[in-house]
């Protein structure tokens, strides 16, 4: 129980690293929470600091999901302390205590533990992604379905029901922190991204 718990207490302060406004305030003198969509995430980057800004977002907010799985796989240890770790990781970066409990949306971090549990499921939830980006043209829609995704692929991948618990989580919390833009989606005020439909631009309200 007590190495459980220090593994929780370690994955949500790495989680919990507000990675986005950190660039923003060293390389772009900008608060990114009051600039588009006021969200920390690598959607919000890309439109307030544009590709490098929110390529290391997106990258270094997965590794915050990907070191904890893997520091914790590489001990040795049950599946369970590994899906713990990915919980709490995701968890700190939702609910930053750096941010007042505030933070993004979790699915580049979340992206990272699944990748770190096994790449090829993380490949599978990627493909989620793109499917669901490309045919709706919606970020939202794609960030979701990802982890959607999660627990099936985990469990086709590993067969571990502690890895396929932690996709259910994940697959909640993401349509938790989601739910403002399936409010959009729903009342047809979701903004597109240009980037499969590009008749159909505007910023995401991601």
């Amino acid at each position: 129980m007590f190495l459980i718990l220090l593994v929780i207490f370690c994955g949500f302060w790495i989680g919990a690293i507000p990675v986005g406004y950190i660039i923003g305030k060293l390389f772009y003198g900008i608060d990114i929470r009051t600039k588009g969509s006021g969200n920390i995430g690598a959607a919000n980057a890309f439109r307030t600091m544009g590709k490098p800004g929110a390529i290391a977002v997106l990258l270094l907010d997965a590794l915050k999901g990907f070191f904890p799985v893997m520091a914790v796989k590489m001990q040795g240890l049950d599946p369970v302390v590994v899906a713990f770790a990915a919980a709490a990781a995701v968890l700190g970066h939702c609910f930053s205590p750096f941010l007042g409990g505030k933070g993004g949306k979790g699915v580049a971090t979340s992206a990272g533990a699944i990748i770190g549990m096994s790449w090829f499921a993380g490949a599978i939830c990627a493909g989620g992604w793109i499917v669901g980006a490309a045919i709706t043209a919606f970020s939202s829609v794609g960030s979701i379905l990802l982890n959607v995704v999660a627990p099936i692929a985990l469990w086709y991948t590993t067969h571990e029901r502690a890895y396929v618990a932690y996709g259910v989580f994940a697959a909640l919390l993401i349509i938790y922190t989601h739910r403002e833009n399936v409010g959009r989606l729903r009342a047809g005020r979701e903004n597109a991204i240009g980037l499969f439909r590009p008749w159909r631009r505007g910023n995401e309200g991601n």
